[in-house]
C-alpha cells in the first residue's frame, strides 16, 4: 500500500513540476546559474581581476542567476584600453577610456553564446585605480546586460534539450560504476525551465539514489552486524545503532536494521536485566517521504559540484 501511495505522489509531483515549468517565463532567467569567470592568462592586476569578477557577480544577483563553481556554463570578462590621458594639476592623475566586455558560454566546449561590450572611463591617482574605476562604471542596469544573460539563457535550454538523452544514459552509466554522487549531480544539473529534459532527468534519478541508499544501506548494516557479533554487549549495541541510525528508511537494509536493533535490544536486557532500545531513524509517509528524497538528492548534488576541483575552461573569446 505504502508503495502504491508513493508512486502515486511521483506521479502527482512530476504533473505539478510539468505544471510549473508551462507557466509564463518572466522567471525562466532566475532558474539557470552561470559561473562567473576570470581567465588566468588575463595580465591585469589582482585589483583589476577581483573588480571584474565582483562586476561578474554583481550582474549575476541583480538577474537571479548566481551559481556554484563547476557549471559549464560561465560568464566571463575582458577589459582593453582604448585611450590614456595624463592629466597633470596639483596631482597627477591618470584616466583611462576602456572597453569592457562581458561574455556568456559554454566555458567547456569553449562555444559562445552571446557578448556586450560597454565603452567607459575611470580616473585615479594610479593607473591601477583608473583602471578599476573605468570597470566600476558599466552599470549592471543596462539593458545590455539583459540581451546578454537572455540569449545566453536561450542557448543553454538548446544545449540540455538536444543533450538530454545523453546526460541520463552517461549517469546511468556512473551508476553502474557506483559513482552515484557524480550520477546525481550529472542530472540535477538540469534547470528545471528545461522543461522536458527536467523531467526526465528527475524521474532518472530516483531510481539511481535508491540504489546509492539501498548499497550504502547494506554496507552499514554489515558494519553494524559485525560490531554487534563481536561484542554482544551494551558497548556493542551502542556501536552497531550509531551505524543503523545511519540508514535511510527508504532503504532495502532497513528492515534489517529494525531486526538488529530489536535483536541487541533483547540481548541486552537479558544480560544487564534493563531495556534498552536506541530509535533508527523512522519511516515517513508519502508526502514527507518524498519531500526528503528530494531535498536528499538536491543536497548530494550541490554537495558534489561544491568539492570539486576548479573546472579548467576552454575560453578565446576575445
Amino acid at each position: 500500500m505504502k508503495r502504491i501511495l508513493f508512486l502515486a505522489m511521483i506521479q502527482f509531483l512530476v504533473f505539478v513540476s510539468f505544471a510549473q515549468n508551462s507557466e509564463e517565463k518572466m522567471d525562466d532567467k532566475e532558474r539557470i546559474a552561470l559561473t562567473p569567470y576570470l581567465s588566468q592568462e588575463l595580465n591585469f592586476s589582482e585589483q583589476v581581476k577581483k573588480q571584474l569578477v565582483n562586476k561578474m557577480n554583481q550582474i549575476l544577483s541583480k538577474n537571479g542567476m548566481a551559481g556554484t563553481r563547476n557549471n559549464r556554463f560561465i560568464i566571463t570578462a575582458n577589459a582593453v584600453i582604448l585611450d590614456e590621458d595624463i592629466i597633470t594639476t596639483t596631482t597627477t592623475m591618470y584616466q583611462y577610456k576602456m572597453e569592457v566586455s562581458f561574455y556568456v558560454g559554454d566555458g567547456i566546449d569553449g562555444k559562445l553564446f552571446s557578448n556586450a561590450v560597454f565603452e567607459v572611463k575611470g580616473l585615479g591617482e594610479t593607473k591601477a585605480d583608473a583602471f578599476v574605476n573605468a570597470i566600476k562604471n558599466v552599470k549592471t542596469s543596462d539593458s545590455k546586460f539583459t540581451t546578454l544573460l537572455n540569449e545566453g539563457k536561450t542557448r543553454i535550454v538548446e544545449y540540455y534539450n538536444s543533450k538530454c538523452d545523453f546526460i541520463i544514459q552517461e549517469a546511468q552509466t556512473l551508476a553502474q560504476q557506483q559513482e552515484f554522487d557524480y550520477a546525481i549531480y550529472k542530472l540535477t544539473g538540469v534547470p528545471d525551465v528545461c522543461k522536458e529534459c527536467y523531467d526526465k532527468c528527475m524521474s532518472a534519478v530516483q531510481p539511481i539514489f535508491q540504489q546509492k541508499i539501498d548499497l550504502g544501506g547494506e554496507k552499514l548494516l554489515a558494519e553494524a552486524r559485525a560490531i554487534w557479533n563481536a561484542g554482544l554487549d551494551m558497548y556493542a549495541a551502542e556501536q552497531a545503532s550509531d551505524i543503523l541510525a545511519m540508514i535511510n528508511p527508504s532503504s532495502k537494509a532497513y528492515s534489517g536494521a529494525v531486526k538488529l536493533s530489536q535483536e541487541s535490544a533483547k540481548r541486552v536486557a537479558e544480560i544487564d536485566k534493563r531495556e534498552w532500545n536506541r530509535l533508527l531513524k523512522q519511516e515517513q509517509d508519502a508526502v514527507d517521504l518524498r519531500k526528503a528524497e528530494i531535498k536528499a538528492i538536491r543536497d548530494i548534488g550541490v554537495a558534489y559540484g561544491e568539492h570539486q576541483q576548479p573546472t579548467t575552461y576552454n575560453v578565446r573569446w576575445w
